[in-house]
């Protein structure tokens, strides 16, 4: 599908009103845009259709959208962040452990073999998390501040590339939803054509506390470290405000 068309066809989903969703929770805006426009689910880096990138988010969500997916630097930091600050693997608890964690007793962390260690948490600007991570800003680079000294860090030309490797060009559609007994209904209303990384502006909010970072590190059965897509995330009305060039199609 070429642009020309997916704009036709945008107007007409515009003109339809409200939809019933395909699918139950969050994922069901975008899953039920994508059926409507044709465009088959896959979870295959790249393009949705020709050039672009589309994304679609209710008007007043507060669930944060992942921008993209990046491992911080150098290499092996996701590692030795794994290694100091993770914790047991929940899925991996005995009954013994499982009862402390019921009871809130305190774990001895220390303990637990590397191997048997995840680590999904959300670190921002604001605050140290609740292993002690915190993000900063200095000389135009995003440092995860922490008190074990493991070096973590994103400068702006990794995360430039990272961010045009994901959208060289985004179409960002917004919808209306409203609940009708058991089912969510949306009408996509509104579209967006973004382009360009604005690094200041991403920098910003990240400063700001309304970029964050997601860390989401364990393991395989085999002891292999496993990153299940360590990603910078923000809310959906400050996603336009991330890209240099912002132009109203719907």
């Amino acid at each position: 599908m070429e642009y020309a068309e997916f704009l036709s066809r945008m107007k007409e989903i515009k003109a339809m009103g409200y939809v019933k969703s395909h699918r139950t929770g969050d994922t069901g805006i975008g899953k039920t845009l994508e059926d409507l426009l044709g465009i088959e689910e896959n979870n295959i880096a790249g393009p949705d259709f020709s050039t672009y990138e589309l994304k679609a988010a209710r008007k007043d969500s507060v669930s944060m959208l992942t921008l993209f997916t990046k491992a911080p630097e150098p290499k092996g930091a996701n590692k030795r962040l794994l290694e100091a600050f993770g914790y047991r693997q929940r899925t991996r608890l005995g009954d013994q452990t499982k009862m402390l964690i019921h009871r809130e007793e305190k774990i001895d962390e220390s303990s637990v073999p590397t191997r048997d260690k995840e680590l999904h948490v959300t670190v921002d600007s604001t605050k140290p998390n609740s292993v002690g991570l915190k993000l900063e800003i200095k000389s135009e680079k995003i440092i995860v501040v922490n008190e074990k000294g493991v070096d973590a860090y994103y400068d702006s030309d990794s995360l430039r590339q990272a961010f045009e490797k994901k959208y060289e060009k985004l179409i960002y559609v917004l919808a209306e939803h409203k609940k009708e007994q058991t089912s969510e209904l949306f009408w996509y209303n509104e579209a967006f054509l973004l382009h360009g990384f604005d690094s200041e502006r991403f920098l910003a909010f990240v400063g700001d506390g309304l970029v964050k970072l997601d860390l989401r590190l364990g393991h395989y059965e085999d002891g292999r470290p496993h990153d299940h897509g360590t990603c910078f995330r923000v809310l959906p009305k400050y996603l336009p405000q991330c890209f240099q060039g912002v132009q109203k199609i719907l």
